[in-house]
């Protein structure tokens, strides 16, 4: 019988505390809202905090590092062009000319190229070239000169190559003297090749084949040339 009264108390006893803190909690939430001033209340909205406590991006300080612009920082980085484009190019090279004079003489002669473009546009440029190679006939020695102007023509391509094409017009020059006729002639040019720009710089090697065409003695020749030299960009 003792035991079912002191059962009973403690169920009493543990029943009137959790009642005691439930009216406790209830009137404390009562009292915080009404004592809260309203400026208070309203600073403590999400709203109305800054936006650094939030711990968004704005909220940075101007002088944070990710704010480089700010406070003498290092200016944000640019992308630039992978390729420098020049006007002027001028080559110079090694070049090897078959002359077909008249059949059954055709002499080998080896001398230099000069050129010389302009490109007032990407793929069109204004082509100038000089040609010398030296010959020896009949026991003397003499020299093959060719001069000539017009359109060139490139294509750029991966890895820093570019094609091109070119149709020269112009003069040439033949010594010594044949018995076949005179030593000069309307001449032109058709021809391609194409350049390895080294490392994207001023500097390029240059590949080239063309036919020079001439009108000597009554007839018309067609002869081949083949340069090889390098270009500078300016």
């Amino acid at each position: 019988m003792r035991r079912i009264f002191v059962l009973g108390g403690l169920i009493g006893l543990f029943a009137s505390v959790a009642g005691a803190q439930s009216n406790a909690i209830q009137s404390w939430n009562l009292s915080s809202v009404s004592l809260l001033p309203s400026p208070f209340a309203a600073a403590t909205t999400p709203a109305a905090l800054p936006a650094g406590a939030l711990g968004l991006p704005g909220g940075l300080p101007a002088s944070s590092p990710l704010n480089p612009a700010v406070n003498g920082g290092p200016e944000p980085q640019q992308v630039q062009g992978v390729f420098v484009t020049y006007d002027w190019q001028a080559y110079f090279g090694y070049t090897f000319f078959k002359f077909y004079e008249v059949p059954g003489r055709s002499p080998n002669t080896n001398g230099f190229n000069f050129s010389v473009q302009y490109y007032f546009k990407d793929w069109l440029a204004a082509d100038g070239e000089f040609v010398g190679t030296h010959v020896t006939q009949g026991g003397q020695g003499g020299w093959f000169l060719f001069g000539g102007g017009g359109p060139r023509f490139r294509w750029s391509l991966p890895r820093g190559l570019e094609l091109w094409g070119h149709g020269l017009v112009g003069y040439s020059h033949f010594a010594p003297q044949t018995p076949f006729g005179g030593q000069n002639a309307f001449a032109y040019e058709l021809g391609a090749g194409v350049d390895f720009n080294i490392h994207h710089e001023k500097w390029a090697l240059r590949f080239a084949g063309d036919m020079i065409g001439t009108t000597y003695f009554g007839t018309e020749q067609y002869s081949p040339k083949f340069s090889a030299g390098v270009v500078y960009k300016f």
